[in-house]
């Protein structure tokens, strides 16, 4: 029999068929496993996404708990308790009664001490220094938390070329905020021999240090919440985009009524007029107007302030039950659903509180809690905005 007859039949033999169709599948999946192994080392993907959300969510709850820290540490009157600044030697606090003793002989040349805590004991100053102290130790918790993952996952590729600038800009502005702070302070240490108001520091840059702070805490939870929360296939109707719009301009109105309070805090104006919903026996109180020029009691006319305050209020409440209806009459996605009714719960839960702060004189729980609930609302503006996003192109 010729040898190549011979061949052709062992090839049309079921046996060897069966085992070439076997190999030649198994050289495909080896080779389809090498291409996805190599896909998934591929950084940023998907997993690495995840990881850089998950670490600014981390980030953005950090920076919740300095500004609540913050609030009480200014409900407390503790702010001015540390004279001056250092980076690292005043990460130690005092140990020994002597060094007590020389910290409280530094306040005891401002004067916060002089005018209202002439009668303070070291124990009562100790409470305090450990307030602020508290407070600028978690600063530095929240930049390092901020800045060493970021060189980290920088060096392993973790970042888009946008994600870089957006990270960069975000550790710029802790730094900013570390200045801001000692820049606010320093404003409660300095002697004004032509007022005769109690020690406090400037209102305005109280409101540039929790603004920024808030502006820091929306960036970081925006961008942690993109990368984590997938995009919802949206039909662009002109109502989505009427209502994206208006989530907008609602989340705007949330934050400048957080921002505002940091004037009431400043001035100490919810102590003004503790009555709702009239200012006194008025709707309208005499002095709304006291200040020359007019523009000057909308920041440091306690009367003006809280007025300002509790319009802003009740304008991002109205806007925020305006949201929910308008949303209820259209298609979306359940995620978006819980967000907006959550959105819309916590905004009546706030006023209750804002309220209820006010009626009560403001004790220092009441307003902390108050104060919290504004970054809570805030927080979830900001996941409604997430949840209507567009899709990337």
């Amino acid at each position: 029999m010729p040898r190549s007859f011979r061949l052709g039949g062992s090839l049309r033999s079921p046996q060897l068929r069966h085992w070439l169709v076997k190999r030649g599948q198994s050289s495909i999946a080896a080779e389809a496993g090498t291409s996805s192994a190599a896909a998934a080392s591929t950084v940023p993907n998907a997993a690495t996404n995840r990881i850089v959300g998950r670490w600014l969510l981390g980030c953005s709850g950090l920076v919740v708990g300095a500004i609540v820290l913050g609030g009480v540490t200014r409900l407390t009157e503790s702010g001015l308790s540390m004279v001056d600044w250092h980076l690292v030697r005043e990460m130690k606090p005092p140990q020994s009664r002597a060094e007590w003793e020389a910290e409280f002989s530094k306040y005891q040349q401002y004067p916060e001490f002089k005018i209202m805590n002439h009668d303070m004991t070291l124990q009562e100053f100790k409470f305090i220094f450990y307030m602020e102290w508290g407070h600028r130790m978690w600063g530095r918790l929240v930049g390092l938390a901020y800045i060493l993952p970021t060189v980290y996952f920088w060096r392993k590729g973790y970042f888009t070329r946008s994600m870089k600038g957006k990270v960069l800009g975000l550790c710029g502005f802790v730094f900013f905020q570390g200045l801001l702070g000692w820049y606010m302070v320093k404003s409660g240490l300095e002697e004004k021999p032509e007022s005769h108001d109690i020690p406090r520091v400037s209102q305005y840059r109280l409101s540039a240090h929790l603004g920024s702070a808030l502006l820091l805490y929306c960036a970081s939870l925006s961008t942690g919440l993109a990368l984590l929360l997938p995009t919802h296939k949206l039909a662009e109707t002109n109502r989505l985009m009427q209502l994206r719009r208006f989530a907008k301009g609602t989340g705007g109105l949330v934050f400048l009524t957080a921002l505002s309070g940091a004037f009431v805090a400043g001035l100490d104006a919810g102590l003004v007029y503790n009555s709702f919903p009239k200012m006194g026996d008025r709707w309208i109180p005499d002095d709304l107007l006291a200040f020359s020029p007019p523009l000057k009691n909308f920041f440091e006319n306690p009367t003006t302030v809280q007025f300002d305050h509790r319009i802003l209020a009740i304008s991002s409440l109205t806007a925020i039950t305006g949201l929910y209806l308008f949303s209820r009459r259209m298609l979306l996605p359940r995620r978006a659903k819980i967000a907006i009714s959550l959105l819309a719960a916590m905004a009546y839960g706030q006023v209750a509180l804002g309220i209820s702060t006010l009626l009560l004189y403001v004790p220092t729980p009441l307003a902390a809690t108050h104060q919290s609930g504004s970054v809570a609302l805030l927080s979830l503006a900001i996941w409604v905005l997430a949840e209507l996003r567009k899709m990337p192109k």
